[in-house]
């Protein structure tokens, strides 16, 4: 599902180049969506390039690529390319019998059905919240989401990351680790008090924890002030 501001610009990009075969400037982007300044296009083109429904091309000044529509404008013509993020559906906050501390399968088959993991707490995707809280209940996902490592849950306060599909009230399943690569989408822990989810970037020797929404500004802090404490792996939401 695209946001509205997602769904415009592919549509625009893909009109463009419809008529011209050359995709709009960064400039022409913010002027027919309207927003003030070029990030927000930038936050824009990422999502939707993660998504799988644009492709930048290498080497080559503004090249972008449609790879697919929404099937809302081209049912039946994406089957082939049709992008399948981890993301589930169901029991969401249902205590599991047998909360772990690791993972552990449900079943004592070669190929479990679920793996159970814990959810520690509310994650800020917007205004800072308390830093990350003890277990409160534990989740089953599938295993094929998950990979090898360590894993923890958290439910998301917020909608600063609602272009990257992470909405208020979602619970993200996060990898424990302590270090990150550019782009990743982290949990980060600033100043040992506040947890937030945001993109990770580096801004020479600093680090920059970037938003995907235009509303929210991209903060900026010294190396020593944030401590990187997993990475976005799946995504689960309750309708």
């Amino acid at each position: 599902m695209l946001t509205r501001k997602q769904h415009e610009l592919l549509l625009f990009i893909h009109e463009r180049l419809k008529e011209s075969g050359i995709p709009p400037s960064f400039d022409e982007m913010k002027e027919a969506l309207d927003l003030a300044s070029k990030s927000g296009i930038h936050r824009l083109i990422t999502a939707l390039e993660e998504r799988g429904f644009i492709r930048r091309l290498p080497n080559r000044a503004r090249a972008l690529e449609v790879l697919r529509l929404p099937d809302s404008i081209a049912p039946g013509l994406n089957a082939a390319r049709r992008f399948s993020p981890s993301v589930i559906q169901g029991s969401l906050g249902r205590p599991a019998q047998e909360p772990p501390a690791r993972l552990q399968a449900a079943s004592n088959d070669d190929s479990p059905a679920s793996v159970s993991i814990p959810v520690m707490g509310r994650i800020a995707a917007g205004v800072p919240i308390d830093a990350i809280q003890h277990k409160t209940h534990s989740i089953s996902v599938p295993p094929d989401m998950i990979g090898n490592g360590e894993h923890y849950a958290l439910e998301v306060k917020g909608d600063s990351m609602i272009e990257a599909g992470i909405f208020d009230g979602d619970t993200v399943v996060i990898r424990n680790a302590n270090t990150a690569t550019p782009g990743e989408i982290i949990v980060a822990l600033v100043d040992e008090e506040e947890a937030t989810l945001k993109r990770f970037r580096r801004k020479g020797a600093s680090i920059a924890l970037e938003a995907a929404n235009p509303a929210y500004e991209t903060r900026i802090f010294g190396p020593d002030r944030v401590k990187v404490q997993g990475k976005l792996v799946g995504l689960i939401r309750r309708y």
